[in-house]
């Protein structure tokens, strides 16, 4: 056949005839007898050719009956659409590929990987390997390997050969390799009365897949076979030939020798605007880009939905884009919207359904029925109702289809249509079946769940129980905390789904149960917006239901999660009621917890007295149950209220016999929160060695637990023993890292302490615009969750920023504002703090007797607290007024005083400070 002919080539004679029929038909269709026969006396040569091509099909069809042995003949390939292209797949000509689309839509990436290892092949004079072309349905992988079909043409002058194998084309088996082989055969000039026959189809298939390489062995070809069923199909027809390059697509993952893979996705979201924008056939400007981007992504970015949908806009030229995507929105069958005249996306799925074995259909239709976001196995066998090995082999199967896609983890998710898909599938059985399936994945769950909250819940904590069918479900294996902290993350967003789908069915007690076990690892994990949204959800649950006694747990894990993020009003509000409730049904050890976190929040709201009744009633409770958790938590809690109170001595004592029972139960979250507090009233006492001891120990086992909310509040309690030893690199370090971790969390009290820490930071560095910054910042946070004891340590800071900016009456406002929370408070240390700044503020402004009484007021409240730093500094305060008021030997005194102080604290830097300006006042 000479090149630049367009030839077709029909296998088999009796193929002719039946071309011949089909051109008479078809013109027949279109005009009567009389014009027809009117035409043909105008075109007399197209009767004498039309003559001899049927007696050229007659006479090879006797040559090949005449041959002495038994012959079957070539069998003529079905005409007919398949595939993305639509086109017939037994006529091919030389120059067969389709018509390049003038919609194609970037794939630079793609196309540059194929055009890449076609020039690498080619100049190191390698074999061209096979390239297959992999993708789910619609994502245009025909139009992509036709368009780089057009683009490599140049460098295979022998050919360019299209054919497709209706591997998954409506109303047509896919074609017989023999069949295939027998087209491509006489595509390349080989007479039919050559091309082998026989009655056994192997040998047959054997033979003309030998003939077939021979023929290409030297030729530069380039053969695009679409649309092909399986690697058996496939095989056969691979050329032999060094230089030729096949592009395959497929809607299953072929396994080909010496492949390569080039992976079509789902378009970036940019170019899928484009395209619809350019098949909408409207100017650019008429669009909203935003609700363009919106349809996209409706479309999950598929380029076969995306360009439907534009051809729907283009038929109606009264429709804006604004009303298609509310058409979207709207309907309850998203996949029904997505069509333009006899093409829809849901058929192009449906084509790839029908293919499955009947189990696999059974399982895919499950699949809709699944509320999560991603699935294993296990999932996929609790959904299913079937084992995990069968569903492991169903997900892997159903990867090869290209109807899920393959995560990290052996996990698996659909495509948003897909998902609409076998949604679709799945609501045929009826509302109970999907009940029945969504209880099966919640049960699984909730079995699951037991086995990760035996390394969640604390020592000494009553543990869930497992549900009643759990014995039915396969569960992972979870041999230590760390492999059930991996499972929750990966499978929290599947857990909240199902949450979500059971509320939705009026599941009312898979919420309850649900939630209660996810609570302990979301106490430690967050986001806390999450656990707020699935406790008010259990809450909710718990009131449909008139269950009072998970109603009261509700209320109280959502308390402890409002406190969290420090909705500190809304917590009270809550734990009270939970209180209330426990009360009501008789549940003390319920009381008492409650009690316990409500005693929390009152001390994060510096409600002292409040919080101190509360845990005393509380640990009261504990001590007639015998609850040894309960009564430790209790223990470090009202420790923490001697703390604020600056109680030093009791706080010690509490915090130590709480700790003392975290280590009998082995309770290693409590015994950290125990260790950082003493860390914290150690360093209030100036014993900067232990209070970097008990730190380190506390973020040694908060890391161990893999508890970043904790971590974090360890780090900047770190922080701040690095600063007042002078480590102020140390501390930025330490505040910056827990600042990320709140942020992180969502943990807006935390990240706002961490902000004032480092505005203290960048005062002391005389970055006072910085400080500035973040010391409002975090004054802010305070004053909107009504913490008053942050709200003081921030007006206290900004005090002394604005003093050295010397604004001293702005100055003045923030610490006497300060002073009035934290005598509220009763925190002497803090007020001692404050007055010291005061006085520095006095004495520097030249009033030295009003900063006298300052230094004075501060130095009595500090030595009766025990807070030794204030201490030092009153001293020193004192000594530089008296030395500003010539009264030299009192001043050395306290100077010299204060020096042993620091010396004692190991504040070396401060020492430093006052041994020069003695030694220069000497000179």
């Amino acid at each position: 056949m000479r090149r630049g002919f367009t030839v077709a080539v029909v296998a088999g004679g009796g193929a002719v005839t039946t071309m011949l029929v089909g051109l008479v038909t078809n013109a027949v269709s279109e005009s009567h007898w009389p014009g027809w026969l009117g035409w043909l006396q105008q075109h007399a040569w197209i009767s004498f050719v039309m003559l001899g091509v049927a007696l050229v099909g007659l006479t090879t069809l006797l040559a090949t009956l005449s041959e002495p042995r038994s012959l079957a003949p070539v069998p003529a390939p079905e005409n007919g659409g398949g595939g993305e292209s639509g086109l017939p797949s037994a006529v091919l000509v030389l120059r067969s590929l389709p018509r390049d689309t003038s919609a194609f839509t970037d794939r630079s990436t793609e196309l540059e990987l194929l055009e890449r290892s076609v020039r690498v092949a080619q100049e190191d004079g390698d074999g061209l390997p096979v390239h297959v072309i992999d993708g789910m349905p619609g994502v245009g992988k025909t139009t992509f390997a036709v368009h780089a079909g057009h683009v490599l043409a140049e460098r295979f002058p022998d050919g360019q050969l299209f054919m497709n194998l209706n591997g998954h084309t409506p109303g047509r088996t896919p074609v017989q390799a023999a069949e295939a082989l027998a087209s491509l055969l006489a595509t390349t000039g080989v007479p039919a009365q050559q091309i082998p026959v026989g009655d056994d189809p192997a040998a047959v298939t054997e033979a003309r897949a030998a003939l077939w390489r021979s023929r290409l062995a030297d030729k530069q070809t380039l053969l695009i076979l679409d649309n092909v069923a399986s690697y058996r199909q496939l095989e056969p027809l691979l050329p032999g030939g060094r230089g030729c390059l096949v592009l395959v697509t497929s809607r299953k993952r072929l396994a080909v020798s010496e492949e390569v893979v080039l992976a079509v996705d789902a378009l970036p979201t940019a170019h899928a605007v484009d395209l619809f924008v350019r098949l909408s056939g409207r100017p650019p400007v008429t669009f909203d880009r935003a609700v363009i981007e919106e349809l996209a992504y409706l479309c999950g970015n598929l380029p076969l939905g995306v360009s439907l949908l534009a051809a729907r806009l283009r038929h109606h030229p009264s429709w804006r884009a604004e009303d298609l995507r509310d058409r979207l929105l709207r309907t309850r069958n998203r996949l029904g919207e997505l069509r333009a005249g006899e093409r829809e996306v849901a058929a192009t799925f449906g084509l790839s359904y029908q293919d499955l074995p009947a189990e696999r259909q059974q399982f895919f239709r499950c699949l809709g029925f699944y509320p999560g976001v991603d699935i294993d196995a296990y999932a996929g066998a609790a959904a299913a109702s079937v084992s995990v090995e069968e569903a492991r082999r169903c997900l892997d199967a159903l990867y090869d289809d290209h109807l899920i896609d393959e995560h990290p983890g052996s996990r698996y998710r659909l495509h948003d249509l897909l998902r609409d898909y076998a949604r679709g599938l799945a609501d045929e059985g009826g509302q109970m079946e999907d009940i029945q399936a969504v209880r099966r994945v919640c049960s699984y769950y909730l079995a699951a769940l037991a086995g990760v909250n035996r390394h969640m819940v604390r020592s000494g904590a009553a543990a869930l129980t497992a549900p009643d069918d759990a014995a039915q479900f396969e569960t992972p294996t979870m041999g230590s905390r760390t492999a059930a902290l991996e499972w929750m993350e990966n499978e929290r967003p599947n857990i909240l789904s199902c949450i979500q789908r059971a509320s939705a069915l009026a599941l009312n007690d898979v919420v309850i149960r649900l939630a209660a076990a996810m609570a302990p690892f979301l106490r430690q994990a967050g986001p806390w917006d999450q656990a707020l949204g699935l406790h008010r959800t259990a809450v909710d649950a718990a009131r449909n239901t008139g269950d009072g006694q998970a109603l009261a747990g509700a209320l109280a894990e959502l308390g402890v999660v409002q406190r969290f993020m420090g909705v500190y009003s809304a917590a009270a509000e809550t734990l009270n009621e939970a209180v209330a409730q426990y009360d009501l049904i008789g549940d003390r050890r319920g009381k008492a917890d409650a009690l316990n976190q409500l005693g929390i929040v009152w001390y994060l709201t510096a409600d002292t007295d409040a919080a101190a009744g509360a845990q005393t009633e509380a640990l009261a409770i504990y001590t007639e149950l015998e609850d040894r958790l309960g009564q430790a938590n209790a223990l470090a809690d009202l420790g923490m209220v001697r703390r604020q109170t600056s109680r030093f001595e009791a706080a010690l004592e509490a915090q130590s016999a709480a700790l003392v029972i975290y280590r009998a139960l082995n309770d290693r979250y409590g015994e950290a929160n125990s260790l950082r507090d003493l860390g914290v009233v150690h360093c209030l006492m100036g014993e900067y060695e232990p209070a970097t001891r008990r730190h380190r120990e506390a973020l040694d086992i908060y890391q161990a637990l893999n508890d970043r909310t904790h971590q974090a509040y360890a780090l900047n309690e770190i922080g701040v023993v690095r600063r007042l030893t002078g480590d102020l690199t140390g501390a930025k370090e330490a505040h910056t890292l827990a600042m990320a971790y709140f942020t992180e969390l969502g943990e807006r009290f935390g990240r706002a302490t961490s902000v004032r820490h480092l505005g203290v930071l960048e005062c002391s560095t005389g970055n006072t615009a910085a400080a500035t910054q973040s010391l409002e910042e975090a004054l802010e946070v305070y004053r909107d969750l009504g913490s008053r004891g942050g709200e003081a340590a921030a007006l206290s800071g900004l005090g002394v920023v604005r003093g050295v900016l010397g604004e001293p009456i702005s100055a003045v406002l923030a610490f006497r504002q300060s002073l009035e929370i934290l005598r509220e408070l009763g925190d002497r240390c803090g007020e001692a703090e404050v007055l010291n700044h005061w006085g520095t503020l006095l004495r520097s402004s030249g009033d030295p007797t009003s900063a006298r009484g300052h230094f004075d007021m501060a130095l009595l409240l500090a030595r009766e607290v025990r807070c030794p730093l204030e201490v030092a500094r009153a001293l020193e305060g004192r000594g530089r007024c008296d030395w500003m008021a010539d009264g030299h030997d009192q001043a050395v005194e306290h100077l010299r005083e204060a020096i042993t102080v620091y010396r004692q604290l190991g504040i070396g830097t401060a020492a430093d400070h006052v041994e020069r300006l003695l030694s220069s006042q000497a000179g």
